[in-house]
């Protein structure tokens, strides 16, 4: 490890990839006085699913998912980062879009908004350079965050220095609606509900498009039915991570499995109906000026003639016109339990850390979390300080435990953040039937407010 003496600088740090986690990394090393040589290969080397040279730019939806800090582990992951001094969830508050108790954002606003406080800072340099191998021997200490689409060269590079074949899953996104092509006549406002919502979005922070029966069945059937993006050989065995599948493949499972998963019709009141809708299509705001519309978990793999054939199946969405349709592409993560230690450097070559969906957690937030722990260790070891891990009983402790010791290596997943991943917390003793059970339904808050307790004396 590089130390420092008191009257001179540190030694930077470079931090190769400039995407939610990267982004989060360099923000975290820059914060704490540590210079940084921030890499991102785009525009010199485009992705598959990039369409800008933005930093921490979104890709397959514009949701952070639910922002409810005392209920859900993201919301709570959320407020832990905010209280870390985190640039992502900075830049997403600052870009709010209606979406009931999500945080979804608008999706260029926020990216712009990463890069210009990224290039702004005087201790972090951008250069716009493809790593292609492994980071020469002179970058004593470096932050891999390259994500899910990191870059054959380099993906070869850590295969041979790592001899493990690399993990691979498939990931797909949605298509984006423009607004003025929904029939409203049809469609209608509401929040599932009816949360959030009032009367700048006209009720709702979503546009719900309503299917009887018959057309519920026939619309699964032309999903199952139509024709695919066809794998190349090297892909054929790659796997579907579950929590993103494309609506085709849910739609084969079983002909009721869209109507409990994306197009679940609970909490919702078709208007111009005097019955429940059998099903639900759910579009949410993509931009500020409310002019684009995601289809909520409706990423796919069907080809692009088929995808606007289908779902101008749907009522209101006949004569849609689409800003982007879905697509898929191929996601690689790291054996993080067995190649990593509990900082996330690499046993094999501790000058290498590793940050964000690479190393095996899923999702925006999670991966940026990734990328705040990998900046702050980075800085800590780069200052000679202690580098002090997060308590496991907090959402940040929870994701990089279950990533780097706790997971089995030889099944190991992307993974969300989730309570299941936390410490259990015990039940008070003497407690009745009936009192057990009250307590039971206040578990997960007073599981957040635990790991927020935890994370106070952390952050000190």
């Amino acid at each position: 490890m590089t130390r420092t003496h008191p009257n001179t600088s540190p030694a930077a740090v470079h931090v190769v990839g400039a995407g939610l986690a990267g982004s989060e990394a360099a923000w975290q090393l820059a914060s704490a006085g540590v210079p940084v040589i921030l890499h991102e290969m785009r525009p010199v080397r485009g992705t598959d699913a990039h369409q800008t040279a933005d930093c921490a730019e979104l890709v397959c939806s514009n949701s952070l998912r639910s922002d409810d800090a005392e209920n859900n582990a993201v919301g709570l992951l959320h407020e832990e980062m905010r209280r870390a001094g985190s640039l992502i969830l900075a830049s997403a508050d600052s870009h709010r879009l209606p979406a009931g108790g999500a945080l979804a954002v608008d999706r260029h606003g926020f990216a712009r908004a990463v890069t210009e406080r990224l290039a702004g800072h005087p201790l972090i340099e951008m250069r716009r350079e493809e790593v292609a191998g492994l980071p020469p021997e002179d970058w004593d200490s470096v932050i891999l965050a390259t994500g899910p689409l990191t870059s054959p060269a380099l993906a070869e590079a850590v295969r041979g220095l790592t001899g493990e074949s690399a993990l691979s899953f498939f990931d797909a996104i949605a298509p984006i609606v423009h607004a003025d092509s929904i029939d409203m006549s049809k469609a209608w406002r509401q929040s599932r509900y009816d949360e959030g919502g009032g009367k700048e979005n006209a009720g709702g922070d979503y546009i719900n498009c309503a299917l009887e029966k018959p057309a519920y069945l026939a619309f699964v059937a032309a999903l199952i039915a139509g024709e695919k993006t066809e794998f190349k050989e090297w892909e054929s065995s790659t796997p579907y991570f579950e929590g993103c599948l494309p609506i085709e493949v849910m739609a084969a499972r079983g002909p009721n499995t869209l109507r409990f998963g994306p197009m679940k019709p609970v909490g919702l009141t078709n208007p111009r109906a005097t019955r429940p809708p059998y099903a639900v299509v759910q579009l949410r705001q993509d931009n500020a000026l409310g002019t684009l519309w995601n289809m909520v978990g409706f990423q796919t793999k069907l080809r692009h003639g088929e995808q606007v054939r289908i779902f101008r199946t749907i009522p209101g969405l006949e004569n849609a016109e689409f800003a982007r349709l879905g697509g898929l592409h191929r996601n690689t993560f790291i054996n993080s339990p067995k190649l990593l230690d509990g900082t996330l450097r690499l046993k094999t070559q501790p000058r290498l850390r590793f940050a964000g969906q690479v190393t095996g957690v899923e999702g925006y937030v999670e991966s940026a979390a990734i990328g705040l722990l990998a900046g702050r260790f980075a800085a800590a070891e780069r200052l000679g300080r202690q580098v002090a891990t997060p308590p496991e009983a907090t959402a940040l402790g929870a994701l990089l435990r279950h990533i780097t010791v706790n997971a089995n290596a030889a099944t190991f997943q992307p993974m969300n953040v989730n309570f299941g991943l936390f410490p259990e917390l015990a039940a008070p003793e003497g407690l009745d039937r009936h009192e057990l059970r009250a307590w039971k339904n206040q578990r997960k808050p007073l599981m957040s407010r635990r790991a927020l307790g935890e994370l106070a004396a952390w952050l000190t």
